[in-house]
């Protein structure tokens, strides 16, 4: 597949390499042009990785006590973040500063509790979005075809409001480079979807860009300066690139087709648990969540994970498009 002049196809196990160490369900991972990486840390925080390689845990209690179950995390221009708590039964979203202090950022919209929360990006006009996957509890009850209550949030200058609803396990979400259209990832309905976006930001209705078959479950979300969607999947430890027509190509994977059809099985029969997504089988990837990418050229893509203690990087052919945290 060729993107711009350039051919996209796929990349070898033996070109990707690994960074960083201990650390804690690093599932999601943002980078910036000076070269520091944050990713969500399970301990109940971010963690840095340092441009010359030192790293530091930043990291605080819930309010009123508990542990901060960090997900999706965003960066913020004065250096704090918002965190997405993903706990057992509930949910919110956080800001977490580097000397460790959480307080609420939205726990609650349009008179409901935010349940276990996924992601949260804060886009170049201040707006913060946020996913929640299902409604369902537990969340694993959630990981059906036909799940379908998924929602976005909007968090703007006119406060916080539900923007899109009915969608199958809501996961990342990111703006097209046009600003045109938020795209989201549909975990267990198999698919990415396209919404437009009107001034004033509220989105039109959910239209499918790519369904996915056999072991592609889309987590990880974000685009190529071509305008082509990257996403990762878990349980096959899958990357993908999406061109704009909607063709998939598969860029990296790391499977066992044993563990993908025991998945697949338990999937078709409404029974996948969370045992399935912990108990993934692979060489080197484990269960590849997310993707940034860095690097001086912006060419180097960084991959989140659900089980490993450290992060896998790789060149990729085509630079990614930088995201509103870039310069930060």
């Amino acid at each position: 597949m060729a993107a711009g002049g350039v051919t996209v196809g796929q990349i070898g196990l033996d070109a990707i390499e690994a960074t960083g160490r201990g650390l804690n369900r690093p599932e999601c991972v943002l980078a910036t042009k000076r070269g520091d990486l944050y990713m969500s840390d399970w301990r109940g925080g971010v963690m840095h990785l340092e441009p010359n390689g030192g790293q530091r845990l930043y990291a605080g209690p819930m309010p009123g006590g508990g542990a901060l179950r960090p997900n999706g995390i965003a960066l913020r221009v004065d250096g704090s973040f918002l965190v997405c708590h993903l706990g057992e039964s509930d949910g919110g979203v956080y800001t977490l500063t580097r000397d460790g202090v959480v307080r609420p950022f939205l726990e609650r919209v349009d008179g409901i509790d935010l349940p276990p929360t996924n992601f949260a990006f804060e886009d170049s006009e201040g707006r913060v979005w946020i996913t929640v996957s299902t409604r369902r509890s537990p969340r694993a009850l959630g990981y059906r075809a036909d799940g379908g209550d998924g929602f976005v949030v909007l968090y703007d200058r006119r406060g916080a409001r539900i923007v899109a609803d009915g969608l199958g396990y809501a996961n990342e979400i990111a703006l097209h480079p046009d600003g045109g259209s938020l795209y989201v990832n549909e975990t267990f309905a198999r698919r990415m979807s396209r919404l437009a976006l009107r001034a004033d930001g509220s989105l039109a209705a959910a239209e499918p860009v790519a369904q996915f078959g056999t072991g592609t479950y889309p987590d990880g979300l974000c685009f190529d300066v071509e305008g082509g969607a990257w996403v990762t999947s878990i349980v096959s430890n899958r990357v993908l690139r999406i061109a704009p027509d909607g063709t998939a190509t598969v860029v990296i994977e790391d499977a066992d087709p044993a563990h993908v059809d025991e998945v697949e099985t338990a999937y078709r029969a409404g029974t996948m648990s969370r045992t399935h997504l912990d108990a993934v089988r692979s060489s080197r990837l484990r269960n590849i969540s997310s993707l940034a990418f860095g690097g001086t050229d912006l060419r180097t893509a960084w991959l989140g994970c659900l089980l490993g203690t450290e992060l896998q990087r790789v060149r990729l052919p085509i630079a990614g498009h930088p995201l509103a945290h870039w310069h930060f």
